[in-house]
């Protein structure tokens, strides 16, 4: 039987990595989906997805259509004559038509614990809204946003993960539900589809543009699970000393390394060997950072060239523009 695969980031390259390992027998994954490849870094050039990466290394053929609501993309895909297609954060949208296409249908190897976290940015909802679990779903694909009917659904402890150390362990726990499915579709099995709970719905809306960034007005534990949740992508921006840096890595700070008097909101203060930020209601001890144009770098090794961070006076604030 015939499965196609469609992802296009890391976290669908590690489930993909997964399925070509440990793929049932009986199944052959005959075709990779994927975004075009994009530019990437500050060279400007075309890199192509972690997904085609793994798949091109595996010779699996692997196709990139700008969309798939063009007639020749989905008869191209039906040429291929799936069983069925198996999909983790693709990031283009699956038309009826397409979704018709497999003998068995279309499954989704969505990052929550449905039906909390439907959408774009589950795990990272999941950690801004301090969530002690994430979790991995295998979805039936239909027309609504993730509204489909779920299985072999499975959690981790989020605890104090960042959200690609979330995915990097959800990864092969999606890989285990995907061949599941499959084992049950080669043998008859019954697959222990559940419906979902319209009244436990939540929206993972995607994260907008400085949405994770840093400000002292704000308690400890939001800016923390900010860095959690950022990425490159949306990294968590702020002005230490007057640099504008991401900050990578931090967590509420410890009062057993605070000053006595306390770090006030605003304040920078390099103590013990810590980079304390003062906020609303405490501190943030910053480990690694990046500064703008420069690489990352742990925060004891920033502050050795900042000397104002050593005593008072020294302040950090919202990046601005």
């Amino acid at each position: 039987m015939r499965a196609v695969f469609m992802g296009t980031p890391q976290f669908a390259a590690d489930i993909l990595t997964g399925m070509i390992a440990k793929l049932p027998e009986g199944w052959e994954l005959c075709a990779v989906y994927t975004r075009p490849d994009a530019v990437r870094g500050r060279g400007k050039q075309l890199v192509p997805s972690p997904v085609k990466e793994v798949a091109l290394r595996a010779g699996i053929p692997v196709l990139t259509p700008k969309t798939l609501k063009d007639l020749v993309a989905q008869q191209e895909l039906a040429a291929l004559a799936p069983d069925v297609l198996l999909v983790a954060a693709y990031g283009l949208l699956l038309p009826q038509a397409v979704l018709d296409i497999p003998r068995f249908g279309c499954f989704n190897a969505h990052a929550s614990l449905l039906p909390r976290w439907r959408g774009a940015a589950p795990v990272e909802r999941a950690i801004l809204a301090g969530d002690e679990q994430a979790g991995v779903c295998v979805m039936k694909m239909e027309a609504g946003l993730d509204t489909g009917d779920f299985a072999y659904c499975q959690a981790v402890s989020l605890s104090d993960l960042s959200a690609q150390q979330a995915l990097s362990q959800l990864a092969p726990l999606a890989v285990n539900g995907f061949c599941q499915l499959l084992g049950a579709f080669a043998t008859g099995a019954t697959v222990p589809w559940e419906a979902q709970d319209e009244a436990l719905v939540t929206y993972a809306h995607k994260l907008e543009k400085g949405e994770l960034d840093l400000f002292p007005e704000q308690p400890a534990v939001v800016a923390a699970r900010k860095v959690r949740a950022s990425s490159e992508g949306h990294p968590s921006k702020c002005l230490i000393d007057g640099a504008r840096v991401a900050v990578v890595s931090a967590n509420v700070a410890d009062w057993a390394n605070v000053p006595e008097g306390g770090v006030a909101p605003g304040e920078a203060l390099f103590f013990c060997k810590r980079l304390l930020l003062g906020t609303e209601d405490g501190a943030l001890e910053v480990t690694s950072l990046k500064p703008e144009g420069k690489r990352e770098m742990e925060a004891r090794a920033f502050c050795a060239g900042r000397p104002a961070l050593r005593g008072a006076g020294a302040r950090w604030d919202a990046a601005r523009g």
